[in-house]
């Protein structure tokens, strides 16, 4: 691996730290976007247990709210739950806004390094090419340095397109993992609104 590294000459190193950013970022994501995190199936069956007790303390909801994002919104809901119900689905909505920023974290990122890595594999490349232009001298080219050009110009280009790949195909992973969520929070949602308008459990 370091003759690899040592071979791919200097740029190769702002692809090291690339794809170790790519992978921190993958890692954090995958841990944090697990179903149980955000979603905890026991969640909207203790969302029920509070409205049905009456008297929610803000100690209780804190709990809610603090357990998973999903808790966020239901705690959302049962604060305001003697509101009127635009009132509520407003609340509810600015509280899913909040969710929808915290689940999209680090998105972005993972989606600008799917672009950058391979410029810099590119740009890897052209400094492979002026070493393999300056081989070239009027008595004749320097086959070492020919060499050299030609391993830095391949082993930039690849990195930076293995590097690429695997972000692009977890921002779009990622992306549609938190969109269905939030759907699911929204039907959610819905459904403890429309439980609160009818009077309650029952």
């Amino acid at each position: 691996m370091l003759d690899i590294l040592e071979a791919a000459g200097w740029p190769i190193w702002l692809l090291v730290a690339t794809s170790v950013l790519t992978l921190a970022l993958i890692i954090e994501r995958l841990l944090s976007l697990r179903a149980s995190v955000v979603f905890p199936k026991r969640l909207p069956s203790q969302a029920l247990d509070l409205l049905r007790q009456g008297n929610i303390s803000g100690e209780a909801l804190m709990r809610l709210s603090d357990q998973a994002p999903l808790g966020h919104v239901l705690a959302e809901i049962l604060l305001y739950r003697d509101e009127t119900n635009t009132y509520r689905i407003a609340a509810a909505e600015d509280a899913g806004k909040d969710v929808a920023y915290r689940l999209n974290r680090y998105l972005p990122a993972l989606s600008t390094i799917a672009v950058v890595a391979p410029l810099l594999g590119l740009f890897g490349t052209v400094v492979g090419m002026i070493d393999i232009f300056a081989s070239y001298t009027p008595e004749g080219g320097d086959p070492a340095q020919l060499a050299r050009g030609i391993s830095i110009a391949l082993y930039n280009t690849g990195f930076g397109i293995i590097i690429a790949v695997p972000a692009l195909v977890f921002h779009r992973y990622f992306r549609s993992r938190v969109e269905e969520y939030l759907h699911r929070m929204e039907r959610e949602a819905s459904a403890l609104n429309r439980i609160i308008n009818r009077g309650g459990p029952r």
